[in-house]
């Protein structure tokens, strides 16, 4: 990004109360992230971001944005008065957009949406010039970051959109305007403000809300939530999934240690990812459509797909101090995501004579449902494939008393939130070279420090 004052002040409808000529090379909502040159966003949250224009200012800022009438107005920095300085964001986000004209991709999804939009995006860097979100930059101050990030010569940007309430992706599909609209899934995250997952699909389908008419919307065919709102799009529609009638379905799948191979129904090409599970070759499959849409070959989407980097903490092999090999997966939970891993990791052969371990953490937000799902686990929990449980919080507590009758009580383990360190100390002695561990809970239950101390 650059632009002058003068600009951006015209963009917001406003006035520069500095010198109009200053060229922006950046913006930051964060005080400490700030580089010189950069515009710094002051936000109100839990903290006000107007605390700290002088750690901008000291950082390199060389101008503010500012709510007007807000006490303590700086005098050392140019500033932009504006009525709200987060919809200001926003609206300087959309004018970027504009002004860099890339076509847009959006990813929504109750799981799997950080992994599909770093695979789309390897995907379409093979013939593209591609921009996506960082991390998981995806709420209404995540998305104009990312905008506000892409450089003048991005073709395509790839936006991860996620949502804690109803109306939220209508604002961030108004903001973005996609060219393709993704919706990996539909599951319960979240369900303790939604109530359930027919109106978190009502909600997902917001992304398409401002999907351009020549646009495509690309969905999980083996949801019957999302075929009956798909039906009401006039838009171009593509379908992922392992039905028959989904436009993109495995025919195929193998999965080995690091990486999982599969093969599709309308072509030669054999497909490899650096990840596990058949929630990952839907993920996949989505990408494939994507770059399909977009005029990429298989085999080009395929060398994308082999060799994409996933964001951290989603299904990681890590290797821990006695040899163990521990797969990583503790950004995020909910009983779909749990399922999925679990299966997945259920797949996995440990070497000769080692065991799989399971360290389950607390699902968070789960609302009055929470102590049912967590109970309803025990239906995914063999000990043929899980062969040794370790549950962790007081939620896992239901879970443990619904698989006390499966597991031998030697190989169940229970610890409230409070007895972590005795968690680590157990799991320490119980852990052999030829084991493999998984840990997976939501990122509130903070299984890193289990990480941590295993390797």
């Amino acid at each position: 990004m650059k632009m002058q004052l003068a600009e951006i002040a015209q963009a917001l409808n406003t006035t520069c109360e500095g010198n109009e000529e200053t060229v922006i090379t950046s913006v930051a909502f964060d005080s400490r992230k700030i580089t010189a040159g950069g515009l710094f966003v002051p936000i109100k949250g839990e903290r006000d971001g107007h605390d700290f224009v002088e750690s901008a200012v000291s950082a390199g800022a060389s101008a503010t944005l500012w709510e007007a009438g807000h006490p303590g107005k700086p005098d050392n920095i140019a500033v932009l008065e504006v009525p709200d300085t987060l919809r200001a964001m926003q609206d300087l986000a959309r004018y970027y957009l504009q002004k860099v004209n890339p076509l847009v991709v959006g990813i929504t999804g109750s799981n799997g949406k950080t992994t599909t939009k770093d695979m789309i995006a390897a995907v379409l860097s093979k013939r593209f010039n591609v921009y996506k979100t960082q991390a998981n930059f995806n709420n209404e101050i995540g998305v104009p970051m990312t905008i506000l990030e892409m450089q003048p010569i991005t073709e395509i940007l790839v936006l991860e959109m996620g949502m804690d309430r109803a109306g939220q992706l209508h604002e961030l599909s108004k903001l973005a305007r996609p060219d393709v609209a993704v919706i990996t899934m539909i599951g319960e995250a979240h369900i303790e403000f939604f109530g359930s997952r027919d109106k978190i699909a009502d909600s997902k389908m917001e992304i398409t809300d401002f999907l351009q008419e020549d646009g495509e919307f690309i969905y999980n065919g083996d949801e019957p939530l999302l075929v009956e709102r798909a039906g009401k799009l006039s838009q171009a529609k593509a379908t992922f999934g392992f039905g028959d009638q989904d436009t993109v379905h495995a025919t195929s799948m193998h999965s080995f240690m690091h990486h999982a191979t599969f093969t599709i129904n309308d072509s030669d090409q054999e497909f490899s990812i650096p990840m596990i599970g058949r929630h990952n070759v839907s993920n996949a499959m989505a990408a494939i459509c994507v770059g399909r849409h977009f005029g990429e070959s298989d085999e080009e989407i395929a060398a994308g797909l082999a060799h994409f980097v996933p964001t951290a903490n989603r299904m990681e092999w890590e290797k821990g101090d006695c040899g163990e090999d521990i797969m990583s997966d503790i950004y995020n939970s909910n009983p779909t995501a749990v399922k999925a891993v679990v299966a997945s990791f259920g797949q996995v052969a440990p070497k000769e004579g080692g065991k799989r371990i399971a360290v389950l953490a607390d699902m968070l937000e789960l609302g009055a449902k929470s102590h049912e799902l967590h109970a309803e686990l025990a239906q995914d929990l063999d000990p043929e494939k899980i062969n040794v449980l370790y549950l962790f919080g007081s939620e896992m507590k239901y879970l443990y008393e619904a698989v006390k009758d499966k597991y031998p009580e030697e190989d169940l383990h229970y610890y409230p939130e409070d007895e972590m360190d005795h968690l680590i100390d157990d799991l320490r002695s119980d852990i052999h070279e030829n084991d493999i561990v998984l840990l997976k809970g939501s990122h509130g239950m903070h299984l890193e420090k289990v990480l941590d101390r295993l390797k």
